[in-house]
């Protein structure tokens, strides 16, 4: 049987709170980080990503006591990305419960810190996240800050300089799909899949199992999992919080969701659970773990 492809849910965070936005704008808050993660563990995630998406505009990573909260209640491989400047960050990330950190900002400073942290921590441990989307010529750039910052430097160079630096893993992120439930950037991943010879992990855009099923099928060799979030995130929410407490669901405003006229009236109806997703994944013949 082939290597199982992992299935991640992808957590944003903003302080204290879960968020989600479309194209990485527009961030609607969802609950408690921890709440969710829990949730994700008792359904057979096979890893969980926290992602402050606000650490590198403020020169910060403020995820360390959610990390620990995190870490004390779930057994499941925890990658962290956001604010990530210094081999001191990750050493206090991991010190909080982490078992591996996803760089972007801080490589496309200095691309050397890819290589120093390899060095010190091993591959596995150094995972880079590569954000970006096509623009009017046609071409794929990156963009840093939570897609705020746009480089002019080209995706799939990039992906090949941070192979060489030693990464162990790709985190793709397509801007213009993040959120918007339309499936994933396939000519990016297709692209991409062809050159790079680490592992692959796709972001931004699901909105369906088919989705999944598609880039899966014709990307097999390189792709090591798909990391996800409205899908999940909004089923979750369905569920009208039953593992949420009353004081946690304070801190969100979840008359969006509700509301017809929002963005996600249509697609808050099409989100599955994780657990049916890898059944309906398995049954089609993806090498998903139970």
């Amino acid at each position: 049987m082939s290597r199982c492809i992992r299935i991640i849910p992808w957590l944003e965070i903003k302080g204290k709170n879960l968020i989600k936005g479309i194209n990485m704008e527009g961030l609607r808050v969802l609950g408690a980080p921890e709440d969710f993660a829990n949730y994700y563990s008792e359904n057979n995630a096979d890893e969980i990503i926290y992602y402050d998406v606000v650490a590198s505009l403020y020169g910060r990573n403020s995820l360390l006591d959610t990390i620990s909260r995190t870490a004390e209640n779930i057994f499941l491989p925890l990658t962290v990305s956001g604010g990530i400047r210094s081999i001191s960050d990750i050493k206090k990330i991991l010190k909080a419960g982490a078992d591996r950190v996803a760089i972007n900002s801080a490589a496309i400073k200095n691309i050397d810190f890819v290589s120093k942290c390899v060095e010190i921590f091993g591959s596995s441990t150094i995972c880079v996240n590569i954000q970006t989307l096509k623009d009017k010529s046609g071409k794929y750039y990156c963009y840093y800050n939570n897609g705020r910052e746009l480089t002019n430097i080209d995706v799939f160079q990039w992906v090949k300089t941070i192979e060489r630096k030693g990464a162990g893993e790709v985190i793709l992120s397509s801007i213009e799909k993040d959120g918007t439930f339309e499936g994933f950037d396939d000519e990016l991943v297709t692209k991409i899949s062809k050159i790079v010879g680490i592992p692959l992990i796709v972001h931004g855009g699901c909105g369906k199992p088919e989705h999944i099923i598609e880039v899966y099928n014709n990307n097999k060799e390189k792709i090591a999992g798909f990391a996800l979030s409205s899908i999940l995130h909004y089923d979750f929410v369905k569920l009208g919080n039953k593992k949420i407490s009353k004081k946690k669901e304070e801190e969100g405003n979840f008359e969006f969701i509700s509301n017809r006229n929002s963005v996600y009236s249509y697609n808050y109806n099409t989100t599955t659970s994780l657990l049916d997703l890898k059944k309906l994944l398995k049954q089609r013949g993806l090498p998903v773990r139970s």
